[in-house]
């Protein structure tokens, strides 16, 4: 079978389109044949490698995908994750707290193959209403954004949420969910092609922040009050503008730091305001009944962008790194 690895870290030239065995069958396990594979930032920082993160190597890329079920004909989506099962966090619920939680395409092999072996745990029903494309950016996506927002932040009704590079996969669905919960939601976007289709999700305002100064167009939309919560994942190059758009007693959560992690704090502005910053990855394989759930009823929906082969993994790759993508990229075998 086809799958997509990388032997070495490095540019887009490192990504190899190899031909490995298929995988044999083990107890409790189901072999899906993909149909759709879903990219994420997460991808790009395998590729190039992480300081301090050792990879193994060989590994075949991807964290978030559907397929159809080999034997059975189910159709299906994947969760990005799997975990021990058998720990104090996984029985609780909170299996992204695992000390064995491991996400395709990073800690072990990934999905972007013709071919994958899952534990029969980790597949969950497509929505019959969608594509294999549009199934494939759910998982992750979502599960991030909802995580963020919901369990972390805590967002309710009547609040403002300022979604950061809502053009993006995660900052879609962080739209979405931020309106489902009765906010008002003021997002960011670089391209002012991409307004109508942010506002057309939920958002209420949109804010270029390449020309504009976020900050200061928040003060201007909520009568120099801020915003509730801030849902952040671009990190050093707008951390600032973040913090300074906080109301009082506002919660800042992240869960990425695209453009570089080191940031400056001055712990005053947290203390006098009463602020929270709070840090989120993934989420429970739990919150996936309810997001599908909503994704059934229509009430929330994946965003794509653009669809490549695998043999056109290289372009995809260099689409995702300049960020123009509206929603979310993905491959198929």
């Amino acid at each position: 079978m086809k799958a997509i690895r990388i032997h070495a870290h490095g540019g887009p030239e490192v990504l190899e389109l190899d031909d490995i065995e298929v995988p044999e069958a083990r107890a409790e396990h189901v072999l899906v044949r993909m149909k759709a594979v879903a990219m994420n930032h997460m991808d790009l920082w395998v590729r190039k490698g992480m300081p301090g993160v050792t990879i193994p190597l060989p590994i075949i890329l991807g964290c978030e995908g559907s397929g159809v079920v080999e034997g059975t004909g189910d159709e299906v989506l994947i969760a990005p994750s799997t975990s021990c099962r058998a720990c104090e966090a996984c029985l609780s619920g909170n299996d992204h707290y695992c000390r064995q939680y491991k996400i395709y395409g990073e800690h072990r092999d990934g999905l972007d193959a013709e071919y994958v072996l899952v534990p029969a745990y980790n597949v969950f029903p497509k929505p019959k209403h969608l594509s294999f494309e549009e199934a494939a950016a759910l998982p992750l996506t979502f599960l991030t954004a909802w995580q963020m927002l919901v369990d972390r932040a805590q967002v309710a009704s009547g609040q403002t949420v300022l979604v950061m590079a809502a053009a993006s996969g995660v900052g879609s669905a962080g739209v979405q969910i931020a309106k489902l919960f009765g906010a008002r939601v003021i997002a960011t976007a670089s391209d002012e092609t991409k307004f109508s289709k942010i506002q057309e999700l939920g958002a209420d305002h949109v804010i270029n922040h390449r020309k504009q100064d976020i900050a200061e167009e928040v003060k201007k939309l909520t009568d120099r009050r801020g915003v509730d919560v801030v849902f952040e994942h671009v990190g050093v190059s707008v951390w600032e503008k973040c913090l300074k758009s906080l109301a009082f007693a506002g919660k800042l959560v992240t869960c990425g730091a695209t453009t570089g992690p080191e940031v400056k704090l001055d712990l005053r502005h947290i203390f006098i305001k009463q602020q929270q910053i709070l840090g989120s990855t993934m989420g429970p394989k739990a919150s996936l009944f309810k997001i599908l759930r909503l994704v059934s009823e229509g009430k929330l929906s994946p965003v794509l962008d653009r669809v490549f082969p695998f043999s056109e993994v290289v372009s995809a790759h260099r689409r995702l790194e300049q960020g123009s993508q509206m929603g979310k990229i993905v491959l198929t075998p």
